[in-house]
């Protein structure tokens, strides 16, 4: 087989990526049809029936392309809303990262949250779909936020030995446990408190140096 032929390597735990023509008609056609469920009902809307009957795929087709309903929900939502919100330029990491925290909490306090919230609560109890959910979504978000670090580091504005991985994890894991628990909102205000948080640092800083 030449290399062009070869097919594109399947990430681990996703079950296909259609080829074929028609394949990947009804991949996209299944895909389509969870999209429209999700925003008419969230989550509980989608069954293995609703998508048969709303795209015209047979269910044993259906489950030769996902495990589950909850995968094809996961490949559906993070197809549609992983580009969603637009990376910040604003001159500066302060400015970038800020802002970038202040549309992540917009996101997730809109109704596309809410299927956010649905969708991570389902793959703890359906892990066959946690990879497409990583993988359609998550993997998307965390790599453009990478962007904006990598953006800071060659402008000497962050540390460049603190891990992208982490920084990710400090600025926009609050966010989660706040959709998820509901004990803070999700406000510009409170967005810019966590960023602030976090770039500042959470310990006073006080001078040792002579006045």
């Amino acid at each position: 087989m030449s290399p062009e032929a070869e097919p594109a390597r399947v990430p681990e735990g996703i079950l296909v990526h259609p080829t074929g023509a028609r394949s990947r008609r009804v991949h996209e056609a299944a895909l389509r049809a969870t999209c429209d469920l999700l925003d008419e009902g969230g989550l509980p809307a989608v069954t293995v029936d609703a998508i048969a009957e709303r795209s015209g795929v047979s269910k044993a087709t259906l489950y030769k392309h996902w495990p589950s309903k909850t995968a094809v929900a996961a490949e559906a939502f993070g197809r549609r809303m992983a580009e969603t919100v637009a990376l910040p330029d604003t001159g500066t990491a302060r400015g970038d990262l800020a802002e970038q925290v202040r549309l992540v909490s917009a996101f997730y306090a809109s109704p596309a949250g809410t299927v956010f919230a649905q969708l991570l609560a389902a793959c703890v109890s359906d892990p066959g779909a946690a990879p497409y959910f990583r993988v359609y979504f998550l993997h998307g978000r965390r790599v453009a936020i990478g962007v904006l670090w990598e953006r800071a580091v060659r402008r000497g504005e962050v540390d460049p030995a603190i891990d992208v991985e982490t920084a990710i994890d400090i600025l926009f894991g609050p966010l989660v446990f706040r959709l998820i628990s509901g004990h803070r909102p999700l406000t510009p205000e409170e967005a810019d408190a966590i960023s602030g948080a976090a770039l500042y640092g959470l310990l006073r800083h006080t001078s040792t140096g002579a006045d």
